[in-house]
């Protein structure tokens, strides 16, 4: 490569080199220099020998680094503290000191760079084995970050099994007659005609025809007994020339005498190779096709040797599920197929060599079409199906308008739809209907679509339950009658929930609704204006609105309102006992925890109070991209690897954003929880490093919303004793302003539009109530559970909040409540 294409592709570079053992050479004008592995010069590894540099500073210089290279001088890349390759002369003239040479005598023989001083042409020098210490096992795993290999593009399997990994052998095990060749072309079509990949299709089953049919039938949806007798529609006819140039991605080796050894022989000079698919081996012994009967033992292994030796994935397709002939096999993954009494679904069993079953799906045979689908795994009907789509804008919070109990409420049957609970559906259906009875729902399309749905699950009630459907007037509303009997109803359940947190402006569930952002005149608290007031007096001179054209791109698309990083945690040795319809479930405590009472602390403020010291950026957010690491004066949204955390007795530092990773174990966060990061990591908490893969970015700061912070401060000291009407206003004008940061809703005429403000704010609220609970973890007390921004769930022998907590009615401060527990014994 040249030198500016090798910059712009150094990242990849350097990965090839560290994983691959692949050497690049570079050329600039008359300077030429070889991006090589470590072990081309083992002296690399050690940061104080010579000149090293970290990926993005190298990125910057790169030019420069390929001249000193190339003139005699190595120079170390190195990911954070890492060395992970090095810049070496092509000549092999090296200006290393002696002593150091001396200290690492491979550095003479390690590598070609190096061998043309030392050893004739003429002589046939062996190279060594490559060796790597557990050190450079482990750097390799925490600075690559995860690997995305090849999938199925089925993503119930996908989940289950991970995708398909370099460097082992999967077989799809399946009887005749099930499709399990089906999902090596699944696997095939995925990779080369999604993902652009090239993959070796080896068919020693069905011929080249037989697969180019398949294919056509899978992506039209074409009959493919008809596909057989060679008549395609028009529309078909125009996707098979759609596919040629994609097509030459997916290489078909159908030769009748194919054997492994063919196989191994072929795939080292497919340039790009992602993936190899073996379809089929046969289990009747045939002449005609040596990948049958007794043979297949040895050809799973030479089949496996591959995938090790080019470090890709290799999937082949055995015709039998038989347990006796699968365990002669040598697959590191197991995927097999099996039929149900259900002709409309078929069980896939994801066992893994050493560590046994490891995940399930099932899948819905399309056999007439060449292809599999998802299988629905839940049991909900289509009013429950229904009802659990339309509540996701408001349990998501992309929506608000609905009472944070009813939200709840919904997320629980979303969540029982989706694993298929029959006793938690059972349960939420009454409840459904006696708080949907006691609200209007907004006059939104998401709402009448919510109320519609709820409407058709209400009505397919047996009428002689106890929960029969509601009567609705025409304008959707319930009758009063039936709102009247049924808010008593809720009222009692309520009253007899004392796991239900109590409402504050920390549940910040006030709807914001048109001409709310006109706060009336004689407000006993205009936070609005207080906000609007704070921005245009700060010296920082920020950036209020981002403009509407600007919206619909990056950076402001990444922006979700689960960046929240909210926690909803129970100690995992503490088991649940589901209640009546509407209360929490309660927490049982072991026997073993010992005499105590449950201690329920509730935050006060937990939003206004975080905006004393959130860091936000001012001005627009830049694209700063990969960062070495993430300095107090940067704020904005970053892109990191979720980092392991192996403390039981505390939920994640990152709630419930740490379950929401992309594919490759990534997620973007704000500000507060990348600090909080940072301390956990340099406390000893975390032993992973900090990698961030993208960041946007602007200068921090830390003040902009502190004058706003004293104001609210100050007004909640004066109307939380005299409580009413007046302090339920201050918590609702409070809340408004908070969520007018980032306004949902084309008629809400906001002055603010900052996703970013919003959600930092947010996870600063969630940080600093993870902060706080883990000192009382760290002082010996016993956590149960962790919720929302502001609740925590004690168990101490007293019922008293632990010292770290300040009980009081200020921000920050704590109210108390002290229960008995439940026991288990």
């Amino acid at each position: 490569m040249n030198a500016t294409a090798a910059r712009n592709a150094l990242y990849a570079l350097v990965k090839s080199a560290q994983e691959e053992g692949l050497t690049t050479r570079i050329h600039k004008r008359q300077d030429h220099a070889l991006l090589a592995p470590l072990d081309r010069l083992p002296a690399a590894r050690s940061l104080e020998a010579l000149p090293s540099h970290s990926l993005s500073a190298a990125q910057k210089e790169f030019g420069e680094l390929v001249s000193k290279a190339a003139q005699g001088h190595p120079q170390v890349l190195r990911r954070g503290t890492t060395p992970v390759a090095v810049l070496l002369p092509v000549d092999g003239s090296l200006a290393v000191p002696s002593s150091d040479m001396a200290a690492h005598p491979g550095a003479a023989s390690a590598g070609a760079a190096v061998n043309s001083q030392t050893t004739p042409e003429s002589v046939s020098v062996r190279a060594p084995r490559r060796l790597a210490s557990l050190g450079d096992a482990i750097g390799s795993v925490l600075t690559s970050g995860p690997v995305g290999g090849p999938t199925f593009g089925l993503p119930g399997l996908d989940a289950a099994t991970g995708g398909l990994q370099p460097g082992r052998l999967t077989l799809v095990a399946a009887a005749p007659n099930v499709g399990g060749s089906l999902l090596g072309l699944a696997a095939a079509r995925q990779t080369a005609l999604v993902d652009n990949r090239t993959v070796l299709y080896a068919a020693s089953g069905p011929n080249r025809d037989d697969i180019f049919r398949r294919i056509i039938s899978a992506e039209t949806g074409g009959a493919y007994p008809r596909l057989k007798q060679g008549r395609l529609t028009e529309h078909e006819q125009q996707v098979a020339q759609q596919l040629v140039q994609a097509g030459d991605l997916l290489l078909i080796d159908d030769g009748s005498d194919l054997t492994a050894e063919d196989i191994a022989e072929t795939a080292p000079h497919m340039e790009g190779l992602t993936l190899v698919v073996v379809d089929r081996l046969q289990t009747a012994h045939s002449p005609r096709l040596p990948l049958s009967g007794d043979r297949l033992p040895g050809a799973s292994q030479v089949l496996a040797g591959l995938a090790r030796t080019l470090h890709v994935p290799v999937l082949a397709v055995v015709d039998s599920d038989d347990p006796t002939l699968l365990g002669l096999l040598d697959a590191d993954v197991l995927v097999t197929l099996t039929a149900t009494p259900d002709p409309a679904k078929v069980q896939v069993t994801v066992t893994e060599r050493d560590f046994g079953t490891i995940g399930s799906a099932y899948l819905k045979p399309d056999l007439l079409h060449a292809r599999f689908a998802d299988a629905p795994q839940n049991i909900a009907d289509a009013a429950e199906q229904e009802l659990a789509e339309a509540a996701l804008p408001y349990t998501s919070g992309a929506e608000q308008g609905v009472p944070a109990s009813l939200t709840h409420t919904l997320a629980a049957l979303r969540t029982a739809v989706a694993d298929g609970d029959h006793e938690a559906l059972a349960e939420l259906r009454p409840a459904l209907v006696q708080e949907t009875a006691a609200v209007s729902l907004p006059d939104t399309a998401s709402g009448r679509r919510l109320a519609a749905a709820v409407e058709a699950f209400s009505a397919r009630r047996p009428s002689g339950d106890a929960s029969a459907a509601p009567v609705f007037t025409k304008d959707r509303e319930f009758t009063p009658e039936y709102r009247e009997r049924h808010a008593e109803i809720v009222d009692e359940v309520r009253a007899a929930s004392p796991e239900v947190p109590s409402a504050d402006e920390d549940d910040d569930q006030t709807w914001v609704q048109p001409g709310d952002e006109e706060e009336p005149k004689g407000t006993v608290f205009p936070a609005l204006n207080i906000l609007k007031d704070a921005m245009g007096r700060s010296t920082y001179h920020p950036i209020p609105v981002i403009r509407k054209d600007d919206r619909n791109g990056e950076p402001w698309t990444i922006f979700r309102e689960v960046m929240d990083g909210e926690p909803r945690w129970v100690h995992p040795d503490i088991t649940t006992e589901k209640t009546r319809a509407g209360k929490r479930d309660r927490l049982v405590v072991p026997e073993e925890f010992g005499p105590g009472r449950l201690c329920t602390i509730d935050r006060n403020g937990s939003y206004p109070s975080a905006c004393s010291a959130v860091p936000l950026a001012p001005n627009k957010l830049l694209h700063t991209g990969p960062l070495e690491e993430v300095g107090k004066d940067r704020a904005g949204a970053f892109l990191i690897t979720v980092p392991a955390w192996n403390h039981r007795n505390m939920p994640h530092p990152l709630g419930r954003l740490a379950e929401r990773t992309d594919d490759q174990g990534r997620v973007w966060v704000t500000t507060p929880h990348v600090r909080q990061l940072q301390k956990l990591i340099k406390n000893g908490f975390i032993t992973e490093p900090l990698i961030v893969y993208d960041s946007f970015t602007g200068k921090a700061n830390e003040s902009l919303f502190k004058p706003f912070y004293e104001k609210a401060r100050q007004a909640r000291a004066e109307l939380v004793q005299a409580g009413g009407e007046p302090y339920t206003e201050y918590k609702r004008r409070l809340s408004i302003a908070l969520r007018l940061l980032w306004p949902k809703g084309e008629k809400v005429n906001s002055p603010f539009w900052r996703p970013d403000w919003r959600m930092a704010l947010v996870a600063e609220a969630s940080v600093r109530h993870w902060s706080v609970a883990h000192r009382a973890v760290q002082a010996g007390h016993t956590l149960i559970a962790l919720r929302n921004v502001d609740e925590a769930v004690f168990f101490t022998p007293d019922g008293q909040a632990p010292g770290t907590y300040k009980v009081g009615t200020g921000f920050g401060e704590v109210k108390v409540k002290t229960a008995a527990a439940e026991s288990d014994g």
